[in-house]
């Protein structure tokens, strides 16, 4: 069992400090690249006239700031630049000279060396007393947080009674990290490739998130929920709803193992044209497009970054009805399928007035016997009266 902490925590320092297991390791630097949120207690070293030069202090350090590791750290002694996102004065006491600001600021950052940058500000020196993490990439101070003790308990409760319940809240699944990631759900059939290290293409997506940007991370997962890998999209929202072949997302880090999922590449109807198109000649043994290969394939597979649409490339060739040339492997079954059901359907609107007009012929002779019928009974009931006055 592999163990990885997404950050450390210094010398008088308290709070969340993610720590993954197994396959959540390989989360554990995109964590330590995500922002961090603290609460700080600073003590000044002589006293300020007014509550507000601390909070004009405070507030001028906000965005790329210039810093130098302090002594007790175990990084490089090195000027380097990390960005404040946002910062707040939360309470200050004038007796005592100290005051509690909260921070949220990029990963790496060392609120101490802040600290001592407020004092430097206000002319009165200044150092860090005490600092608690509050939130530390996904995670922060909520149910989802929990002590060493918490864990020994578990396990202890696991190994008496065989109960895995506390330790199932102890212990979570990766997937909690990645709950702010835009989603996009993927086929089952493409799920054991992007595990192999392949991109993911336009067919392999079932379901996605809308307010997808390109160059934004997103997590690839199953049907069932699983993270596949966490990837950087190469197409909007927008684009992957209107196009049908193209490169959606490039992966970056693979998290589920390789072969839960059967592989199924090679088997579509393109990867068989592909497969006849290498055999004779008009592809390369690697599948690249050569001066044979025709128009159609060229359109759609030339170049994989750009996004295109089946339709498109229909137009482009002038073909109106029939799909390209390409496309036909895939279109062929799909015709063959539609063309009875339309067929039938066109039956079925052609029968629907024949039996109209046959319903109303029946209609009309039920009444002529009808008719018929009555006239005889009136003149059988006319014999019989004219029979019994004549008697």
């Amino acid at each position: 069992m592999s163990v990885g902490h997404s950050g450390t925590l210094d010398p008088k320092v308290t709070g969340c400090l993610i720590t993954c297991i197994n396959n959540a390791t390989r989360l554990v630097k995109a964590q330590q690249s995500a922002g961090k949120e603290y609460v700080a207690v600073v003590k000044l070293h002589q006293h300020v006239d007014k509550v507000k030069q601390v909070e004009k202090a405070l507030l001028s350090l906000t965005g790329p700031v210039f810093q130098r590791p302090p002594l007790i750290s175990a990084v490089k002694k090195e000027l380097r630049v990390r960005t404040i996102y946002e910062s707040k004065l939360l309470d200050y006491d004038e007796k005592r000279d100290m005051g509690i600001f909260w921070v949220s600021c990029e990963a790496g950052t060392y609120v101490r060396t802040l600290c001592v940058h407020i004092g430097y500000i206000l002319g009165v020196g200044a150092h860090m007393q005490e600092l608690r993490r509050v939130r530390s990439g996904a995670l922060k101070e909520d149910e989802t947080m929990v002590t060493m003790h918490d864990i020994k308990d578990a396990q202890w409760h696991y190994e008496k009674f065989g109960n895995e319940n506390y330790l199932r809240r102890v212990i979570m699944p990766l997937e909690i990290l990645l709950v702010q990631h835009p989603r996009i759900v993927v086929k089952d059939t493409s799920v054991n490739a992007i595990c192999y290290g392949a991109q993911l293409m336009l067919p392999g997506v079932l379901r996605y998130e809308s307010g997808i940007e390109v160059g934004r991370e997103v997590v690839l997962m199953t049907t069932k929920g699983e993270a596949i890998a966490i990837a950087i999209a190469s197409m909007t929202t927008s684009t992957i709803a209107t196009c049908d072949h193209g490169i959606v997302a490039r992966t970056k880090r693979v998290i589920l193992e390789r072969d839960v999922y059967e592989r199924k590449w090679k088997l579509g109807p393109f990867a068989k044209k592909k497969e006849g198109l290498k055999a004779a000649g008009k592809l390369d043994k690697f599948g690249r497009v050569t001066d044979s290969t025709p128009e159609a394939w060229k359109l759609l597979f030339g170049e994989p970054d750009q996004a295109t649409s089946v339709q498109a490339v229909a137009d482009k060739l002038g073909v109106k009805k029939e799909a390209p040339a390409a496309a036909v492997a895939a279109a062929a079954p799909k015709a063959s399928k539609k063309a009875p059901v339309e067929s039938e359907s066109e039956e079925a609107e052609e029968e629907k007035p024949k039996k109209k007009d046959e319903k109303k012929k029946d209609k009309e002779a039920k009444k002529e016997k009808k008719d018929k019928k009555d006239k005889k009974e009136k003149k059988a009931k006319k014999a019989k009266k004219e029979d019994s006055e004549s008697d």
